[in-house]
């Protein structure tokens, strides 16, 4: 019989052997080169033109789509600019505040919830096909201060589009990279 230290170095070795062969098949999703030996995802990523998302121009909206559109710009091509678009991206916005918490005394909202909502196209230019479609949604919550505190009521909200705009432009770029990967 095996002594028992024999034992346990042998079962070492066969996981790190396991380790070693299994770890060649991991690759990041936004590395040098793609798994496939194709393109690679950030490539493919730059290559999305997005469309001005539409908008009411002047209102609240219309701010908070431009930063939506700027964060996914930067996310999607890293800030090195874009070559020749192969696929459109068109957003739909909508967005809304609702009250997560009211005080029982002065019937005042403490909480509120900064939503946004988007629905995405993303099109094949050559074949003017719609490869990809989908929604994002994000809540974020801010403290309302007070009634005498009306800057750092509108500085919560402020922030809090301003997190949810990052929040919704991170959700498409993911939605698009694992379309990209995946095909689906």
């Amino acid at each position: 019989m095996w002594s028992r230290e024999i034992r346990l170095l042998l079962r070492l070795a066969a996981v790190m052997a396991l380790a070693g062969a299994v770890g060649g098949c991991f690759q990041p999703l936004y590395g040098e080169r793609a798994p496939n030996g194709g393109p690679a995802i950030r490539d493919m990523l730059a290559a999305v033109d997005i469309e001005p998302i539409a908008v009411p121009n002047g209102g609240p909206l219309s701010r908070i789509a431009v930063q939506v559109q700027n964060e996914l710009r930067f996310g999607l091509t890293g800030g090195a600019g874009s070559g020749a678009p192969t696929h459109r991206l068109v957003i739909k916005m909508s967005s809304g505040i609702s009250s997560i918490i009211i005080d029982r005394d002065t019937g005042r909202a403490e909480f509120n919830n900064f939503n946004l909502d988007a629905t995405y196209t993303l099109t094949e230019i050559v074949s003017n096909k719609a490869v990809a479609t989908g929604s994002a949604v994000t809540r974020v919550t801010y403290d309302i201060p007070g009634q005498e505190q009306r800057f750092s009521q509108f500085a919560g909200q402020r922030d809090a589009e301003g997190r949810a705009a990052k929040l919704l432009a991170e959700q498409i770029k993911s939605r698009l990279a694992s379309y990209f990967v995946a095909g689906t």
